[in-house]
């Protein structure tokens, strides 16, 4: 069943409909006709099977059949990715957001190449948020990512936020690996954590100014292996392992998978 996205906004009735690229996409792609059926995402955990009443070039008006609201996950992971060259970062929304991600925050650190005034972080922005869109659709994902503004670390530092667990992907001597401090916060809180903010730097890493202020802000710092990654496979390493660790139970043996 074709997957399509309608923010909260447009949902609201029995009888949404589909505009824009996605009633050209169902139209002039998919050729749907009247009577097939649709599952339509709203990206705030709300799912609905629709069936289609009535097709036009620029609309696709649907009736809800079944409906369901999805809670959100019990733990929100924040992505701190700094940005790569190029359509890397892309890849990176796309498979964070298949792996449950809450929000990507893209980071402007001194080694990151890419430079963006105030429009083109706009634009960008807005492009992100649509391979975002794309990847709930392709996944079925029930919520959709926040995707932010590219901005410095210390911008971000100074927000004062906190997270249960925050950690940053670091080559340094004195990382740990990811378990050692999920068996911790488990072990003190007697519980898993609700909020995981994980910073991982650009081609070459953070600079060393850069990592001192993360750690001093709190993060602990993990270990990936002992090979050097590369920026998209180190994303997709850490957001791995805190939905594996994230189904290990206060008691340290594995959650069931299925019941």
């Amino acid at each position: 069943m074709h997957r399509f996205f309608l923010p909260p906004t447009q949902t609201p009735n029995p009888s949404p409909a589909l505009t824009g690229r996605e009633a050209h996409h169902a139209v002039q792609v998919l050729r749907l006709q009247k009577g097939q059926m649709l599952t339509l995402l709203d990206g705030a955990g709300g799912t609905r099977i629709c069936e289609v009443q009535n097709c036009t070039r620029g609309s696709v008006r649907l009736l809800v059949k079944e409906e369901k609201k999805l809670p959100p996950p019990p733990c929100r992971i924040t992505l701190l990715q700094a940005l790569p060259k190029g359509k890397i970062f892309e890849d990176i929304i796309q498979k964070a957001t298949e792996l449950g991600v809450h929000r990507i925050v893209p980071i402007l650190s001194e080694r990151v190449t890419t430079r963006l005034d105030e429009e083109n972080a706009a634009v960008k922005t807005a492009k992100w948020r649509m391979v975002a869109i794309e990847a709930i659709k392709q996944c079925g994902a029930a919520w959709l990512p926040e995707i932010c503004e590219p901005q410095t670390p210390a911008r971000f530092l100074a927000r004062n936020e906190t997270f249960d667990l925050p950690l940053i992907a670091s080559l340094h001597p004195g990382s740990r690996p990811a378990r050692e401090y999920f068996d911790a916060f488990r072990h003190r809180h007697l519980r898993q954590p609700a909020s995981i903010g994980v910073w991982i730097g650009p081609e070459g890493d953070l600079s060393p100014a850069e990592v001192q202020s993360i750690l001093s802000g709190g993060a602990l710092p993990i270990t990936l292996g002992p090979l050097v990654l590369r920026v998209e496979t180190a994303a997709i390493y850490c957001m791995s392992i805190a939905n594996h660790e994230l189904l290990v139970d206060t008691q340290g043996s594995t959650a069931e998978a299925f019941t």
